[in-house]
């Protein structure tokens, strides 16, 4: 066993999380569904989407509760089966429910179940570069919608009484379980003492009173847990906001300019948001928790203050900018969460405390809704703009608050 075997471990985790990121392209497979299912709403659509977070973050918890109990294979292969039922079902579906069963519900929770056991185990592989590994897995997690989304739409064609999205629905599910029960072979939990046998260790010495290798039930306890709760909901609910009503946006400003180039636009948000993560990440380790908060609410604010010019000004360029910079900021959220968790909490309970931070989605999501909602009242998305400086506004304030208690 060398020091580069880790490494192994670490594309394994990369590759678990490009497949189980395939339910964020929900937006995209939706598309041929909508147009196969003529009387289905958008709302009921969406709803879709909705179930499948909620039990993206129920997976999460279930993966943090039985990381303890359950060798790291066993569970990547109970995603992968899970991801083909899912996949298998919704492929099947001829009503909502159906569809909320197997793709909301299934496939949610297999995505979060693989999601914590790549996450907390490619993380006990890295103890001295938790941001920059962090960063790195969530690089792929977030570029996986972008690049499934430009697959499905270029083999997956969409019209009234179309249903070739059943058959790739099947193809998916399939793929899935091939990847996690090949992956699952090779992925491991560093053993008790492994890594110091390899002289890998933390960046810096830890004391008991640091607040360190604390239970779930202590963490829950501490100022500094709600406090960096409120920053994830804040930047979470801007980024939901933003990604949600981006081809609005985009076509407010530029209602001459094709579909397909607004949807490359939009991508721009996916594609710098994994760049983002890994800048991010690798600055967390070398300037620490304050700077890297601080910053990425920052620059998510600036960037939103560039779409708003972009909209007085009706410059597509600005709209493009813009799309850049906001998604290269938010990229701060993801690798935060994870690295302040284990340099904050301790690695001994991390699963399971990485997945409760994690619920921060179950309030950030509604931040779609209030942008949707503040369109739908003023007839622009001026006000969803201003709704995301002011929640990025609101987690610089957070960030100076957040203390060692």
């Amino acid at each position: 066993m060398n020091r580069q075997k880790r490494t192994l471990y670490a594309v394994i985790g990369i590759i678990i999380l490009l497949a189980a990121g395939m339910v964020y392209a929900w937006s995209v497979l939706s598309i041929s569904i909508g147009a196969f299912f003529t009387e289905w709403s958008k709302a009921r659509l969406s709803t879709t989407f909705t179930i499948c977070m909620m039990c993206f973050c129920l997976g999460g918890m279930c993966g943090g509760m039985t990381a303890k109990k359950l060798n790291v294979k066993h569970s990547v292969w109970i995603s992968g089966a899970l991801f083909l039922a899912g996949f298998l079902i919704a492929s099947a579906a001829q009503t909502t429910l159906v569809m909320y069963i197997g793709y909301g519900v299934l496939c949610g929770f297999a995505s979060g179940f693989a999601y914590n056991a790549a996450m907390s185990t490619v993380s006990a592989w890295f103890p001295d570069r938790q941001g920059q590994i962090s960063g790195i897995l969530l690089m792929g997690f977030g570029l996986s919608s972008f690049v499934i989304g430009k697959v499905y739409q270029a083999c997956t064609p969409s019209g009234a009484g179309v249903e070739a999205w059943r058959t790739s629905f099947r193809a998916f599910g399939i793929i899935l379980a091939v990847i996690m029960a090949v992956c699952g072979c090779f992925f491991k939990r560093p053993e008790p003492g492994e890594l110091e046998k390899l002289n890998i260790s933390g960046t810096k010495k830890k004391r008991a009173d640091d607040g360190l290798e604390l239970s779930t039930s202590e963490m829950i306890r501490r100022p500094s847990f709600w406090i960096f709760l409120i920053w994830t909901i804040c930047l979470g609910a801007s980024g939901m906001a933003l990604i949600s009503q981006a081809s609005g946006i985009a076509k407010e400003v530029g209602p001459q300019v094709e579909g397909g180039t607004i949807a490359t636009v939009v991508g721009l948000i996916s594609i710098f948001n994994a760049i983002g993560r890994v800048f991010f990440g690798n600055l967390f380790d070398r300037k620490g928790r304050k700077v890297t908060m601080l910053l990425s609410g920052a620059a998510f604010a600036a960037s939103a203050f560039i779409l708003v010019f972009a909209l007085i000004s009706h410059s597509f360029a600005l709209i493009v900018i813009g799309f850049i910079c906001c998604g290269f900021s938010y990229g701060g959220l993801t690798p935060s969460i994870s690295a302040y968790v284990n340099a904050s909490y301790g690695a001994r309970h991390y699963a399971m405390n990485f997945s409760v931070m994690n619920l921060n989605l179950l309030v950030a999501s509604f931040g779609s809704t209030i942008a949707g909602a503040l369109y739908d009242a003023g007839g622009s998305y001026m006000a969803a703009l201003f709704f995301i400086i002011g929640a990025c506004l609101l987690s610089i304030v957070c960030t100076l608050l957040i203390r060692k208690v």
